[in-house]
């Protein structure tokens, strides 16, 4: 196998929740240019459609777009079914889906904003791995990819559910590649900020000056999380289970400006 090859995904099938923007979105386009089908799915229909159509255009591979809100279990087997339905089988599970609510204060935080950020950011992931790495590791085998985060590594008061919920991600990561292997892979990618939508709320002031403590003074472009993805997707980590990857630029926050 030459080195180029060791990256090809053809013939495979990749699901990639909170797949039609962002790091997700990035994520989907780089499978299809290097040869897998895909299932793209996040909470807006027409989006998830949108890039489908986008990505068969330009690729020729078969994109399928599935609405589902990972926060909910029921959701989460509706699209389960929808990729089996569809393709018969998922190869790559990309668990990519995930949201962090702004709060002023930490006691802020009621019950209802825990349990949504808990349930979208892992209750949902471990739903998704329960089921398709059951179904991979009975079959042929496949990868299945955790987007995590820096936050949960270094927690900043801002996003202390995000962070908490993420840690978890980071442990079953761990615990699920244990369970499924030695045919599946488990792993997580730990993302630095990276400058996609969800940034243009930012107060890029603040975030600039956090960045000074960052090993690449900066945020990251959306594509910048491609060779990461595309490495765990691929034979070319076919020895690496249960990491956690960090793509976060060197990511120590500057204390924040008084």
């Amino acid at each position: 196998m030459t080195d180029r090859a060791v990256f090809d995904l053809e013939g495979r099938v990749a699901l990639v929740t909170g797949g039609s923007r962002g790091l997700g979105r990035e994520t989907v386009r780089a499978y299809a240019r290097a040869g897998a089908d895909v299932v793209i799915s996040s909470r807006d229909q027409e989006s998830c459609a949108a890039l489908a159509a986008e990505v068969t255009a330009e690729t020729g591979r078969r994109a399928v777009a599935i609405a589902a809100h990972v926060g909910r279990w029921d959701a989460v087997e509706a699209l389960i079914e929808g990729a089996y339905d569809a393709f018969g089988r998922v190869d790559v599970l990309v668990n990519n889906a995930g949201m962090s609510p702004l709060y002023d204060d930490v006691a802020d935080v009621d019950e209802a904003m825990w349990r949504k950020v808990v349930d979208v950011n892992l209750s949902g992931p471990f739903r998704l791995t329960a089921v398709i790495g059951s179904r991979m590791a009975a079959g042929a085998g496949g990868s299945i990819i955790n987007v995590s985060s820096a936050a949960a590594l270094h927690p900043l008061p801002g996003v202390i559910p995000y962070a908490a919920a993420k840690a978890g991600l980071n442990a079953m990561t761990v615990g699920f590649a244990h369970a499924f292997g030695p045919d599946v892979r488990v792993n997580a990618v730990l993302p630095g900020p990276f400058l996609t939508d969800v940034s243009e709320h930012w107060d890029m002031e603040r975030f600039e000056h956090e960045a000074r403590g960052f090993a690449l003074r900066r945020g990251a472009a959306p594509a910048e999380i491609v060779g990461t993805m595309l490495y765990l997707a691929s034979n070319a980590s076919s020895y690496t289970t249960g990491a956690l990857l960090q793509v976060d630029g060197g990511y120590r926050p500057a204390s924040p400006p008084n």
